[in-house]
Formats: structure tokens, sequence, C-alpha cells
């Protein structure tokens, strides 16, 4: 099994600054993707950033704000910067991985983490 532990999330001003982690961990053979989404209630989860096998993908809605950083130990930091209030939401974070001992990938989400910004 894989499992993806979220943390930084919180309340900032507009124009503020946050930085989310996500830590996997378990029995992972290979992860494939790693990356953010985010949520708004009656909306459908969007993409934020992700890494893929084809490179680093952002939404237009954040390009030049957010940086997405992985190190080699299985972690992404979503560094968000000139936050807007139509930035609130929840973020997952997601992982595509084979686990050990599977034979196929699969999506895996952390419980996610509620953003919100202020006018």
């Amino acid at each position: 099994q894989v499992q993806l532990v979220e943390s930084g999330g919180g309340f900032v001003q507009a124009g503020g600054s946050l930085r989310l982690s996500c830590a996997a961990s378990g029995a992972i053979f290979t992860i494939n993707e790693m990356g953010w989404y985010r949520q708004v209630p009656g909306k459908q989860r969007e993409l934020v950033a992700i890494f893929t096998p084809s490179g680093l993908n952002y939404s237009d809605s954040v390009k030049g704000r957010f940086t997405l950083s992985k190190d080699d130990l299985r972690n992404t930091w979503l560094q968000m910067n000139s936050l807007k209030p139509e930035d609130t939401a929840v973020y997952y974070c997601k992982a595509r991985a084979r686990a050990t001992m599977a034979r196929e990938t699969y999506d895996y989400w952390g419980q996610g983490t509620q953003v919100t910004v202020s006018p």
C-alpha cells in the first residue's frame, strides 16, 4: 500500500504565501507521477501542478505563482506565492504509483489540506 501525508495548509491573506508538503510512504516499488490537485465544493477536482515522466506541468491559473519541487525520497513541496482568494480550496496530493508486489499502477490520494485565502 501507498500512503500520502500532507501538511502545510492554513489561512492567509491575499498576496501571502503558503508551502504544502506531501510525503509518500509504504511498500512502494515506483512512483510515476506526483503532484497536487485542488477542489472547491460543487466543482470537480482540478490539477494544480504535477511531475510526470514527460516533465513538470502547471495549470494556467497558477503559473508564475506556484512552484512544485521534489526530492528523491518521495517528498514533494508546493510553494504558493501571491495567493488569491480564488486559490481557496482543499488541496490534495496525488501519486500514481506501483506498490511492491503489485502488477499495476494506481492513483493514490492524500487526505487533503485546506487552504483559505482572504481578500
